[in-house]
């Protein structure tokens, strides 16, 4: 009995030692349960702070990218800006010029302006090896009718991209661009044709296409040239034209205040003041810069001009005449001095409808895309050397 009795109590006490174990065991996993737990809240608690931490320095990137691209922006128009102002400080500095301290004899004012006058017929003699002068008309094709009475079609003078654009009207905003004349002619009105939305309207149609820009006229308290990207659809430059008292350049087309072309040589400006009310002037430009080189006085009258082209640096005014139906290049100024209005042939259009609002010539081609009435037409040249007068 006392065996069993002994055997008992050592039984409770396993039990007893059993169950402590057990217990402590127990207070042990809930324990670490409870650090396991407190672990996965911080670290969920952590990674949303760095998911939040991670979505705002994104977001100080985007911005900072953006104010980037907007500084870079800000400084390339103070670039443009102060280009232009030292332009118009330069046209400012031509046109009020420090007057003279002593008398100059009058003799050696014309030596020496006809040394310059030399110097710049030499500067034009070798700019290019272009000799080339029309002859006559070739042939003449009418492709179709769209727009109003006046306008602009051409193709790209420094380009064989084979675009065609229209400037329909002399005071809009938006340019039709065709992939090429066939598509031009095949299509119902513009249907085919991308729109180009310019910034300003133009004024007149005096426009011109060259190396994938469009150059224009905005007219406001000045005539500003602008000078439009084709491509990636911003203003690429603009500069106010340094000239006062602008009169329309042709009596016929008084829309037109600045007529731009663009030849072999580049682009000029065909205009004409008050100064020299009567006759039309010409200006050669940087079509990089849209800075004017040089300016000439011509002997052609503005009174019942049409419109004027120019080929090779040789400027051909267009007039109204009295025969029915005919218009006639009735004068010529060739800036080498090359060609002169006795030696340039008889050229008549064969015109059918009103009157020529724009002739553009493509060097390329050489074609030149007129406007009639709103009839679109392409004149056949046919050509001859300069020498050869």
């Amino acid at each position: 009995m006392r065996v069993f009795l002994i055997f008992v109590t050592l039984t409770c006490l396993a039990d007893a030692q059993h169950q402590a174990l057990m217990d402590y065991l127990e207070r042990r996993l809930l324990a670490i349960e409870d650090r396991i737990s407190l672990w996965h809240e911080q670290t969920n608690r952590y990674a949303t702070e760095l998911r939040e931490f991670k979505q705002q320095m994104v977001a100080q990137i985007e911005t900072l990218d953006k104010n980037k691209e907007t500084l870079r922006t800000d400084l390339d128009s103070v670039g443009t800006r102060v280009d232009r102002v030292e332009r118009e400080m330069d046209y400012l500095e031509t046109q009020n010029g420090a007057q003279p301290c002593v008398d100059v004899d009058d003799k050696l004012v014309e030596q020496q302006v006809t040394v310059v006058k030399e110097k710049n017929k030499a500067k034009y003699a070798k700019a290019t090896d272009c000799r080339d002068m029309i002859s006559s008309i070739k042939a003449m094709k009418i492709l179709k009718r769209v727009g109003g009475p006046k306008g602009m079609w051409t193709k790209d003078v420094g380009s064989s991209s084979g675009k065609v654009y229209i400037f329909n009207g002399t005071d809009e905003d938006t340019i039709y661009e065709f992939g090429s004349v066939r598509d031009f002619t095949i299509s119902q009105g513009t249907s085919m044709a991308k729109t180009v939305k310019l910034p300003s309207p133009w004024r007149g149609s005096g426009h011109t296409v060259y190396n994938n820009h469009a150059y224009y006229v905005k007219e406001g308290k000045e005539l500003r040239l602008i000078k439009y990207n084709l491509r990636n659809g911003s203003v690429a430059d603009s500069a106010v034209f340094p000239v006062q008292d602008h009169v329309p350049v042709y009596s016929l087309t008084p829309e037109t205040v600045i007529d731009l072309a663009a030849d072999e040589e580049g682009l000029w400006a065909i205009y004409a003041t008050k100064e020299t009310e009567r006759h039309i002037s010409l200006a050669k430009m940087d079509a990089n810069t849209l800075d004017i080189e040089q300016m000439w006085d011509t002997p052609c009258p503005r009174e019942n001009a049409e419109a004027a082209f120019i080929i090779c640096g040789t400027v051909y005014v267009v007039y109204n005449t009295a025969l029915p139906s005919r218009s006639r290049v009735q004068c010529v100024f060739d800036v080498s001095d090359m060609v002169t209005n006795d030696d340039a042939p008889l050229v008549y259009f064969p015109k059918r409808y009103g009157s020529h609002s724009s002739l553009k010539y493509n060097p390329l081609e050489q074609l030149i895309y007129a406007w009639d009435d709103g009839y679109q037409i392409l004149y056949k040249l046919a050509m001859k050397k300069k020498l050869e007068v």
